[in-house]
């Protein structure tokens, strides 16, 4: 029987409604693992339901962001896997040991939303949208990419806490990183509950974020599956504006070589991009 060690780290901020219940059923259902809540200095009562339930809590001194404790609970975990979830009481801690049973064979295995995403309808179109955007970056079919719950090496995703953000997005780039990396990945479906109280993430202000996130791991990883196809745009749209014009007036237009030098500019900035890329990992295992 593996003797490899489990933690569980749960992000909270002002969760006072729902940290409680969620560290009782954690430390019944697994009382080996260890339960680390990091609070991002809550103005409630979180430290004190989350100690009073059993877990070890780590307070940050300000509020620095979800991914911040994120990042915080992956330097601070003492186990060899660990367990990233809400603590907004939507993930169910029974499910914990469904992610289990596959970390022999994967370095990351994630609980997907099935069906519908919770929420509003706008979060669940602009959810699949940020799915298919990712799923072409990676070549890799991702079935969710903001799911906050999933199962992680400890130390692969430590090499990739540099990568990841202080906000809610930490999600979008630990997936795409482990993928673009090589890495394995496998999704569960999970079916979430409802959370208490309001959800801190707002379409507006986080829904650009997710997609520079995307453009920013894309361009880190894959720099080609961002240039290549605007330096088609751009030389397709040159070459078929030169037609137009050749065939109307019969002289070779400004626009057509702004548009025909844009192409060609920006397949080669994204040739060096994809070397640099290629460099990053020539001292990685």
């Amino acid at each position: 029987m593996s003797q490899e060690r489990v933690s569980i780290v749960l992000p909270a901020y002002n969760e006072e409604m729902n940290i409680g219940e969620t560290v009782r059923r954690l430390r019944a259902l697994y009382p080996d693992f260890e339960i680390l809540v990091i609070d991002d200095c809550s103005t409630d009562n979180t430290v004190r339901v989350a100690m009073d339930a059993g877990a070890n809590v780590w307070p940050h001194p300000y509020n620095m962001g979800n991914g911040a404790a994120v990042k915080t609970g992956l330097r601070l975990a003492k186990g060899d896997w660990i367990v990233l979830m809400d603590a907004d009481g939507q993930h169910d801690p029974a499910d914990v040991a469904r992610l289990l049973e596959h970390k022999d064979r994967y370095d990351m295995v994630i609980g997907a939303r099935k069906g519908l995403l919770t929420g509003a309808l706008h979060r669940t179109i602009a959810n699949r949208i940020y799915n298919w955007l990712a799923s072409y970056v990676t070549s890799f079919p991702i079935k969710d990419l903001t799911s906050g719950f999933r199962l992680v090496r400890a130390d692969v995703a430590r090499k990739f806490i540099y990568l990841l953000p202080n906000t809610f997005s930490y999600p979008t780039t630990l997936t795409m990183a482990f993928l673009r990396s090589g890495r394995t990945l496998r999704y569960v479906s999970i079916t979430p509950g409802k959370r208490k109280g309001k959800s801190k993430i707002k379409i507006l202000r986080d829904g650009g974020r997710f997609l520079l996130i995307i453009t920013k791991v894309a361009t880190l990883f894959s720099p080609f599956r961002v240039f290549l196809p605007l330096s088609f745009f751009f030389f397709i749209t040159g070459a078929l504006y030169y037609l137009y014009t050749f065939m109307t007036s019969h002289r070779f237009t400004n626009m057509s070589a702004l548009l025909l030098s844009s192409g060609i500019i920006v397949f080669m900035i994204g040739l060096v991009s994809e070397q640099i890329s290629q460099m990053r990992f020539e001292h990685t295992e």
